[in-house]
């Protein structure tokens, strides 16, 4: 009989022996929360589309930021969603914006804990897009002004880091002139570089009321087919001045992740996005799949293709199981 000349099985054996050998770790301080944040008090409303995600008046929000804290999540990512919404978007950069008003509370409850916001127009605007509308087109340069001043306003109000998300050309590099302008040179940018135009974002625009009232938003995110134009958005970004950049979604991009990896020294995030969370929380209710192993195993996916941060609606789920020491 010929034996095996290798036996990788020796190291699977036992439990102890794979952890010893695992070549990817996830840890707590990998992840980033996301929050939607909405005027009011008292408020924590169902997201249907995403089960167990909620839309937060200040209150409860600054209590769920005080659990994620808890946990030893470092960072949440603020949405927000208007009292009232207009073409131009204007309580996204309004000193009294339901952001800004999150970011103070939070800030002021929850101290240690990173505050990034989101800085676009898509949730603010009549029309749901992410810029300007003129003649029934979105309008780049129009549009770098109010996010400059989005960003502004979220670092005036507190923010840690701000992160565009918008897809707009040269919104980095607007940004950081503004910031810097303002005398927040010490605050980051993190870019979402790489969006892509996908079809994962539905439960989020449905959380958030950001749905286009018109056509899509592909003349402005990327093309799922491309590869080396996302290269191409995140080198523009970091020669920009981009401190983070980001490859949205995850799941479907993890040759995208890994290549950024590859190719440029940034710390790289990668938003594991609603749709993602929406699949799995689904099929776990069903019973169609083990939700923990399957959420945990997604995350780690993540991680290996080379994400140094992931923002994900698990986060609070995947910290449960990693202090009970039940991640695999």
């Amino acid at each position: 009989m010929t034996h095996p000349m290798f036996r990788p099985r020796r190291l699977r054996e036992k439990q102890l022996l794979r952890k010893m050998v695992r070549e990817t770790a996830l840890a707590v301080d990998d992840l980033v929360y996301p929050l939607f944040a909405v005027h009011g008090r008292g408020v924590r409303e169902p997201i249907p589309s995403m089960p167990g995600q909620f839309r937060l008046a200040i209150d409860e929000l600054v209590k769920e930021a005080k659990d994620a804290a808890g946990m030893g999540i470092p960072a949440v990512l603020l949405f927000g969603l208007p009292a009232e919404k207009d073409p131009r978007g204007s309580e996204a950069y309004a000193d009294d914006g339901i952001v800004q008003q999150a970011v103070r509370a939070v800030k002021d409850r929850v101290p240690d804990l990173l505050v990034v916001t989101d800085v676009c127009l898509c949730q603010y605007t009549s029309h749901g897009h992410c810029g300007i509308v003129e003649d029934g087109a979105v309008r780049n340069d129009p549009t770098l002004e109010l996010l400059a001043r989005v960003a502004v306003s979220h670092a005036e109000a507190g923010a840690d880091m701000v992160a565009p998300s918008d897809m707009m050309d040269g919104r980095v590099g607007a940004i950081r002139e503004a910031l810097d302008e303002a005398s927040y040179t010490d605050t980051p940018i993190m870019a979402y570089s790489a969006k892509y135009a996908s079809s994962f974002y539905g439960p989020f625009r449905d959380a958030a009321g950001s749905a286009p009232q018109f056509g899509d938003r592909r003349s402005y995110q990327l093309d799922p087919a491309n590869a080396l134009e996302a290269m191409r958005e995140i080198a523009l970004d970091i020669d920009e001045g981009a401190d983070i950049v980001m490859v949205k979604p995850a799941l479907p991009y993890l040759d995208i992740i890994s290549r950024a990896k590859a190719e440029f020294g940034l710390p790289l995030a990668a938003y594991s996005v609603s749709g993602e969370y929406a699949m799995i929380r689904a099929a776990g209710r069903l019973g169609w799949l083990d939700e923990e192993r399957a959420m945990l195993e997604a995350l780690t996916a993540i991680r290996r293709a080379g994400a140094d941060l992931v923002i994900t609606y698990f986060a609070k789920d995947a910290a449960r199981l990693m202090e009970r020491g039940t991640a695999r």
